[in-house]
């Protein structure tokens, strides 16, 4: 593709010309289990009293067609999108796109979703525009070059309001000059700061969700005529400009477009087999490895050091004192010293380590404090995510591991299946878990995408 062409002329051509004969089965199979993966987080998260305050919250807006997986609701279809798109992530243990830090199918399966039984389009239809949505948000996301979160801002937010755009301009049928316009018009509504980390609020919840909102929002807007930028991510205060702000000439915008159509980039896609930050995995797996080689007693260890990325450190390791001590679940996802003093008392992390009989444990708090931290002076970040722990015990003796983990860990069929089961285990019973699982697995045999959102959410009417 030209060099000329404007990257939302790029994309437009890609997400509006796109046909599913082109896309490689492997592709397509992938983009199904990511889809699994994200629905059965949704179960998980239905539970979840952050779940019922936003259901309660948005019901009050009144009623729709939109249903909410999980959830006896009929919403308007932005707030139905919203929602869904809030219990994909709500449990920060959806898939993540590590070179961009990117959470892609919280963003991209509630919209794909909502706007395919919205305008009742087929599940070949669904699927394609998924895929389509799956491969914007990467390719937005590898151009940041982890320079959002550098910056302060929610990668998943950014790149995902434009791949909820394009996902929203292909159902909608639009034109490429639409979509073009549709991006401009996305680029007004982008949103989504890191703040929420520092205090465990719950806000960085809604930000998928409200990029579906915003994304659905512009491509409507855009069908109508509705006139917005037209270089919304390359122009002097367009999305690379604006909200990299010093760190702009980290990005590197070739990867965008490079081999678009040709190459699948979100395919390189992570599911987390922890429910916590992905930061925090490599050094999860080495203390796991320490507990393992050494029947560690967590009652005789001294202390604590790790290395960390520096770009990671406000995720997951600042203000110390707090993340040493988190007082809900969300923040103890997002707590090192909780998440290695977890993995070395009980050598594992599940949704079990999430609840206050866990993160408030006298003996895991008191292990939690004895942690301290350094910048890695060798961090791959973003090519790889590295984790190093040395833990020091009372007789001297100092145990060390390094673990690496890189972008391209889908984690295997099998994995994904077993972690949809047990997650949406929490929510429905077996048979309708392996309903879902088949009924995902063949979307693009079923007639009416309707009757797809009808059995995610429990086939209430």
């Amino acid at each position: 593709m030209s060099v000329e062409r404007t990257l939302a002329d790029q994309f437009a051509d890609f997400v509006i010309n796109q046909r599913f004969e082109e896309i490689p089965e492997v592709v397509l199979m992938r983009a199904k289990l990511l889809m699994l993966d994200a629905v059965g987080i949704a179960y998980a998260s239905s539970q979840q009293e952050f779940a019922q305050r936003t259901l309660n919250a948005l019901a009050t807006f009144g009623d729709g067609d939109g249903r909410v997986i999980g959830m006896p609701a009929k919403l308007a279809l932005r707030d139905a999108v919203l929602l869904n798109g809030l219990l994909i992530h709500g449990l920060d243990y959806d898939d993540t796109y590590l070179p961009g830090s990117v959470h892609l199918s919280s963003s991209c399966a509630s919209t794909a979703l909502g706007m395919a039984a919205s305008v009742g389009a087929s599940g070949r239809a669904l699927l394609v525009a998924y895929v389509l949505g799956l491969e914007i948000g990467a390719r937005l996301g590898a151009a940041g070059s982890g320079a959002f979160l550098r910056a302060g801002f929610h990668a998943t937010s950014m790149a995902g309001t434009f791949a909820s755009t394009l996902i929203a301009s292909r159902l909608m049928d639009m034109t490429r000059a639409q979509a073009v316009m549709a991006q401009g018009v996305a680029l007004s509504t982008v949103s989504g700061t890191m703040q929420p980390m520092q205090d465990g609020s719950w806000t960085k919840r809604m930000h998928p969700g409200w990029s579906g909102v915003c994304g659905i929002t512009a491509a409507t807007l855009a069908k109508q005529g509705f006139v917005g930028p037209t270089e919304p991510y390359e122009g002097r205060f367009g999305l690379f400009t604006c909200f990299l702000g010093e760190h702009t000439a980290l990005a590197d915008l070739s990867m965008a477009t490079n081999r678009l159509a040709e190459h699948w980039e979100f395919q390189r896609t992570s599911i987390k087999l922890y429910p916590v930050c992905h930061q925090s995995h490599a050094f999860m797996n080495a203390a796991i490895k320490i507990r393992l080689a050494h029947a560690i007693d967590a009652a005789q260890v001294a202390s604590i050091h790790v290395l960390v990325a520096a770009p990671a450190v406000p995720l997951i390791c600042e203000p110390l004192a707090e993340k040493r001590r988190p007082d809900s679940s969300y923040a103890a996802q997002f707590s090192l010293p909780y998440n290695i003093a977890c993995c070395l008392m009980r050598g594992s992390f599940g949704m079990a380590e999430l609840a206050e009989s866990s993160y408030g444990n006298p003996q895991m708090r008191d292990l939690a404090s004895k942690m301290t931290y350094a910048i890695d002076p060798n961090s791959g970040f973003p090519k790889t995510r590295s984790g190093e722990v040395l833990v020091t015990m009372n007789n001297g003796e100092v145990y060390q591991c390094r673990e690496e983990i890189n972008p391209d860990e889908p984690a295997d069929a099998e994995s994904i299946i077993t972690k949809f089961m047990d997650n949406a285990a929490m929510a429905i019973a077996p048979a309708r878990a392996k309903t879902v699982r088949d009924l995902i697995l063949g979307l693009e045999e079923v007639a009416d995408a309707r009757a797809v959102m009808r059995l995610l959410s429990g086939g209430f009417d």
